[in-house]
């Protein structure tokens, strides 16, 4: 019983060991970003790098006010991935409740199709999108960001996986009470299905928050910016600006995807977890 115990203590102090090490591997660039943010330029290319700044400063926030339009690459951003991401809602959710509780011919055809979409890479697509968008006038506005994204397999799929967990028992009671298909999914479906929208939702502003490939194609004015592509302009001419201010910018940007992270986590693992048991 001893050596069992023994064998028990030291299994999960190598776990917690390791899990320790992996932590502090993925700490360490972050915490060393932080402290350039905080120290002069000249500190930050100091061989050994120094974790911590021997001089707490934070004009390196002041400038990036200063040299860019942030509020406006910050209002850019959220207003396209608010956008992106309630309208991606809305069409996801009733193209899988058609898939999950709605019988056609050839639906499942049609749901492989879209499941199919999900395996061509996002820059193959870039030459015709842009074709596109340069033929509808959209080039240099915000809708060429927009409209690509409201449409995405990989959010039909986990939706619907979800919806299939939900007894369709709910569904006929609903019907024999006079209920339209309609009211069944405002009213019934789509509020038990808060967890896979939760997840779509992250997902969508995560990305849209982040994306540098969209904005750099479409996007022409500084005005227009979004937050990512804003924030090269930081970089100056020939990569000639100062590192600390360009970290201060990213730091910054990063306090909004944290937030709906933090916010939304509990339903992020739950509906990850549950959109994979049926279907």
């Amino acid at each position: 019983m001893s050596l069992r115990r023994t064998l028990s203590f030291l299994g999960r102090f190598t776990v917690i060991v390791l899990l320790s090490c992996f932590a502090l591997y993925i700490l360490v660039p972050i915490l060393w970003m932080i402290s350039s943010t905080l120290r002069p330029p000249m500190d930050s290319f100091k061989l050994p790098p120094a974790i911590l700044p021997s001089q707490f400063e934070l004009e390196n926030y002041q400038i990036v006010f200063q040299k860019v339009a942030f509020g406006s690459f910050v209002y850019n951003s959220l207003k396209i991935s608010m956008l992106s991401t309630a309208l991606q809602l809305i069409s996801s959710s009733m193209a899988a409740f058609a898939f999950a509780r709605l019988h056609f011919r050839g639906r499942n055809v049609l749901f492989i199709a879209f499941l199919a979409s999900m395996m061509i890479p996002a820059h193959v697509m870039g030459i015709p999108r842009f074709i596109i968008m340069s033929k509808v006038k959209l080039i240099d506005n915000h809708a060429a960001l927009i409209l690509p994204a409201i449409f995405g397999a990989m959010g039909i799929f986990l939706i619907r996986q979800f919806m299939l967990t939900i007894p369709k028992s709910y569904d006929d009671a609903a019907y024999i009470d006079g209920a339209s298909k309609l009211y069944c999914y405002l009213r019934i479906v789509l509020p038990m299905t808060k967890p896979a929208l939760v997840v779509i939702a992250l997902q969508t502003v995560i990305s849209t928050w982040n994306d540098f490939y969209g904005p750099l194609i479409y996007i022409n004015s500084e005005a227009k910016m979004t937050l990512p592509l804003g924030l090269t302009v930081l970089k100056g001419v020939f990569m000639s600006g100062n590192q600390g201010v360009i970290l201060a910018g990213v730091l910054l940007s990063l306090i909004a995807p944290l937030v709906f992270y933090l916010f939304g986590q509990r339903f992020l693992i739950e509906g990850i977890t549950l959109s994979g048991l049926k279907g």
